[in-house]
């Protein structure tokens, strides 16, 4: 646990920093309908300038930083994963052609590929050979390096630097909305790690980052790899907002009906699957991953109902109305964290639906919808989050009393939740709503070609 706190706060003051050196040039290239050369060359300069001034900002502070988490540990590692925000920016511009193009099964190929370079060659021998933390970092380096080796090839970009062109002005002020609109989001979503790790020791840092991974990882493959098809997508389809509308609620459909009941099936799950992943001492993690799984459905909703705000001419809503239930976030974690990494993970699933709530309802405002529109979808969700629910507690119990090992318990459960699930679906259909059945069947169409 130790290891993961180090490492965990290094990665927090990494992903805010990232913001500054992403300054939000490379979301013009996936938003807007036309671009030329100079356009990227100029997002190419920007990033890279921006990205050398964070590394150096963070090389040169790094010892100021440790000392605000009273972790001097912390000063060496910041230093080098510095490095990163160079290699990032550079990043960046390809990414974003990519989904321009909506070439995502390379960048999902890429996303995949360097993680497993990354973690499974680097990380894995390094921390097998006893090199502890170091081999988280030098795991997160050449993930990044082999992103951006990989991106540049599949989409090469002209490297020919461009300070100012006429169109400039436009992509600085439309960089600048997505700056604030990032920083925001981005001191939403690490805003517990800020006041843990002030508050707490590395140990119980570690504790909580590990559950909260479990909770993040698969909500991270989904908003990572749903949002910017549908902010991309959308982009196309802004001029037509019915054809928009139609597309929003069959998402948030989808997210309900299917995304949620498989989260609370993971909140049952929490404790059996940490003790198998990491041992008897990690439990803590287990309540943390427990707590945030229920939140993050909401976090889903949030992040599919902001592409609508942008491509409906309201961008900056998003930082502006976050901002008040960021301010809310930041009093409960002060008051709340130093209790320890559960009262923090139930403060951020409390701010995950709050949040949810405030901008799902400002898009659904741009697009008509009312609460009639979504009702269907909202109650069909949560009544296969019960039915998820009572299956998997009947078996954890089962499995209980049977006298089952971690791994029994944790199938039993499972198998239950999705058992029961699947039987009531497949006895009544019409539970999961034509919304879902219609996205069902498009998938299955794209599967078979």
């Amino acid at each position: 646990p130790e290891n993961y706190g180090l490492f965990a706060i290094g990665m927090l003051v990494m992903t805010l920093s990232r913001f500054v050196s992403d300054i939000g040039f490379c979301w013009s290239l996936m938003q807007n309908q036309n671009i030329t050369e100079d356009d990227i060359r100029f997002t190419f300069t920007w990033q890279l300038i921006l990205g050398s001034l964070t590394a150096l900002s963070l090389f040169v502070f790094a010892p100021q930083i440790a000392a605000y988490f009273h972790e001097p540990r912390v000063e060496s590692i910041l230093r080098w994963l510095s490095l990163a925000s160079v290699i990032t920016a550079l990043t960046a511009p390809s990414t974003a052609l990519l989904s321009r193009a909506l070439d995502f099964r390379w960048i999902n190929i890429i996303q995949v590929g360097s993680y497993a370079f990354g973690y499974l060659a680097i990380g894995v021998p390094l921390a097998f050979l006893g090199y502890g933390v170091w081999s988280l970092v030098a795991a997160w380096l050449s993930q990044a390096l082999c992103a951006l080796v990989c991106s540049t090839a599949r989409r090469p970009y002209p490297l020919k630097p461009l300070l100012w062109y006429a169109g400039a002005p436009a992509l600085w002020r439309y960089g600048l909305t997505v700056f604030l609109t990032n920083l925001c989001n981005g001191l939403m979503t690490n805003l517990d790690r800020i006041f843990l790790g002030r508050f707490l020791n590395a140990r119980e840092v570690g504790l909580y980052v590990a559950g909260y991974n479990l909770a993040e990882a698969p909500n991270g493959l989904l908003v990572s790899s749903l949002q910017p098809v549908f902010f991309a997508a959308g982009a196309r389809i802004q001029d037509d907002p019915a054809r928009l509308r139609r597309a929003y609620l069959s998402l948030l459909a989808t997210i309900w009906v299917l995304i949620a009941p498989a989260f609370v099936l993971l909140s049952f799950l929490a404790s059996q699957l940490v003790a198998l992943l990491y041992g008897r001492g990690w439990e803590l993690s287990g309540s943390v991953l427990a707590i945030l799984a229920l939140g993050m459905p909401a976090y889903v909703t949030c992040a599919m109902s902001t592409p609508v705000l942008w491509n409906t001419g309201r961008k900056h809503y998003e930082s502006l109305l976050q901002i008040p239930v960021l301010v809310l976030a930041a009093i409960a974690l002060y008051a709340f964290a130093g209790k320890g990494a559960a009262s923090a993970a139930a403060v951020v699933a409390c701010m995950q639906l709050l949040r949810a709530t405030v901008i799902t309802t400002a898009a659904c405002r741009r697009l008509g919808i009312g609460m009639r529109d979504l009702a269907p979808s909202a109650a069909r969700g949560a009544l296969l989050s019960v039915v998820v629910a009572l299956g998997a507690y009947g078996g954890l119990s089962l499995g209980g009393m049977a006298g089952a090992n971690t791994f029994g318990t944790l199938l039993s459960g499972a198998t239950a939740g999705v058992g029961l699930l699947l039987a009531i679906l497949l006895t009544f259909p019409f539970l999961l709503g034509e919304k879902v059945i219609h996205v069902l069947g498009q998938f299955r169409l794209r599967l078979q070609t």
